[in-house]
């Protein structure tokens, strides 16, 4: 039931706000609508019924008090000019008085207030004439009949009432509405920016802003932010310091290596030299994926298929197909550098590879299949945490660190974006990148 309630409950901070001011207000216009109806519109209703009701009644006292042989004609013309009543007789008519044709609140209290001061049959119309109201009282001799206007039974303060209920209500709304708008925006700017950060983007323009809390929240995003690029700085400069200040003695052993005898001890410290230089790229390599490249505009099909064509130089059977031109925000050289470093690998260890590049609702999708041997289902987690390496198949024999899907993730993840692992409709591995448009 919860669950069901949530459904339909608004999802938004604003709409959830609004709803919990509409809620109290609509609670409070029904109460005071129930206390009007109960203390104010009956009582109203039955006073203005009980006023006509005494007005037939005196009519009908009239015509029996000793005014002479017109005293009936008198009681109508006192009737007419003084009490607003238009009153006919029927004479020897007989009325039924079952049936009363309204039965609306003003009926109700007409018929309510006739009860208490006639002890005669009478009979309520309300419903063939449109301004008036009929009442028929039924008298020793005939049938009188008196028609009176409707504004005498029916108070127009019920309308004024719910009008003013009801626009007084609107316009808190609105006012709630636009004083909610203003608080949520603060709210807003702070996740924009967070999501800006999260994607590496310049978020310099954001300041504190709102209420207390939203700045306080504000000011402590500003400084996580301020850590977290501090710390990615200190370690990108750590890992390019110790990568380039090693490189120094490499390449003086290999110099030493080249004036030695060509022996296989000279072959093997070579082999472990060049492997170590290789090392050293890959962490240069790592640390250059967290450079401070700026996003630009980039066509993503453009710069795929560009990786697509060197690739192919390379002797790469490559099967691309891009649909048509996505532009979205990218760090151009890191995240070429990252699709080389997936293409090659799928080149690699398959013989045929397939790339594609599509737009969705709100996200583009790179897919890259090969039919090589594929990464295990149980390591496809771990193939992204930095120096691990595949036992097997594929990462055994190409001399890397562990390093290569690690930078790739990395890129990725900073554009806004994820990496995900799978089995190729070829046979071999699927690599499937979304990238947000």
């Amino acid at each position: 039931m919860g669950d069901l309630i949530k459904n339909y409950l608004p999802k938004s901070l604003l709409g959830r706000s609004l709803l919990i001011i509409v809620i109290p207000l609509i609670l409070l216009q029904l109460v005071s609508a129930g206390i009007f109806y109960e203390t104010h519109w009956n009582k109203v209703t039955l006073s203005l019924a009980r006023g006509v009701a005494g007005d037939v009644s005196a009519i009908i006292n009239m015509q029996h008090r000793d005014f002479g042989p017109n005293a009936r004609l008198a009681a109508m013309n006192i009737a007419s000019n003084n009490m607003g009543l238009s009153v006919t007789f029927t004479k020897e008519a007989v009325l039924d008085s079952r049936v009363h044709k309204g039965s609306g609140l003003m009926e109700r209290m007409l018929i309510r207030a006739m009860s208490e001061t006639n002890s005669r049959p009478f009979r309520i119309d309300s419903e063939s004439l449109r301004r008036f109201v009929i009442i028929e009282v039924q008298l020793s001799d005939g049938v009188m009949k008196v028609v009176t206007s409707r504004k005498r039974l029916f108070s127009s303060t019920t309308y004024v009432f719910v009008l003013w209920m009801v626009g007084t209500s609107l316009i808190l709304f609105a006012v709630a509405t636009i004083f909610m708008r203003n608080q949520v925006k603060p709210i807003r700017r702070l996740a924009l920016a967070a999501e800006d950060f999260g994607k590496g983007r310049d978020v310099s323009n954001f300041k504190p802003e709102g209420a207390t809390e939203v700045r306080k929240a504000a000011v402590e995003f500003l400084a996580m932010r301020d850590r977290i690029s501090r710390q990615i700085k200190q370690r990108t400069d750590m890992l390019a310091g110790v990568s380039h200040d090693l490189r120094t003695p490499l390449t003086r052993m290999r110099l030493e290596l080249e004036m030695l005898d060509d022996n296989n001890a000279a072959q093997n410290l070579k082999t472990d030299v060049t492997d170590m230089e290789h090392m050293l790229e890959g962490y240069l390599a790592f640390a250059r994926g967290e450079g401070t490249e700026r996003p630009t505009p980039a066509n993503l099909t453009q710069l795929i298929e560009s990786v697509v064509v060197q690739a192919r130089r390379k002797g790469g059977q490559i099967d691309f197909h891009g649909e048509g031109e996505i532009t979205l925000p990218l760090r151009p050289n890191a995240f070429k550098r990252s699709m080389t470093n997936l293409v090659d690998n799928a080149t690699r260890f398959g013989d045929y590879v397939t790339i594609r590049v599509r737009e969705r609702e709100d996200f583009a999708e790179v897919l890259i299949d090969d039919d090589g041997p594929g990464i295990p289902e149980d390591q496809r987690d771990d193939v992204f945490r930095p120096f691990y390496r595949v036992e097997g198949s594929r990462n055994q024999e190409t001399g890397g660190v562990g390093l290569g899907l690690t930078i790739v993730r990395d890129v990725i993840r900073a554009h806004g974006g994820d990496i995900e692992l799978g089995t190729s409709p070829n046979g071999g591995l699927r690599v499937r990148l979304r990238l947000p448009v």
